[in-house]
């Protein structure tokens, strides 16, 4: 499953870039995308692990970039 959420607050391409590493680096995480400019991550993991993934992808954007709120 793909979707796509909106970025609150992501700063500058730089901080966009190093939040789409790690993201990538998620267990079930099947691609990531962080686009400054149009403030939006595109999410790409299995449709019954979504959920889940979607959560621990939020947990680490917190811990990374504690300003970014990924709207659901």
């Amino acid at each position: 499953m793909r979707k796509s959420f909106k970025l609150d607050e992501i700063d500058c391409a730089n901080c966009a870039l190093k939040l789409e590493d790690a993201i990538k680096k998620v267990d079930g995480v099947d691609d990531a995308k962080v686009n400054f400019m149009t403030q939006k991550l595109t999410l790409t993991a299995p449709d019954d692990r979504f959920d889940d993934v979607l959560d621990r992808v939020v947990a680490l954007a917190a811990k990374i970039e504690p300003d970014c709120e990924i709207v659901r």
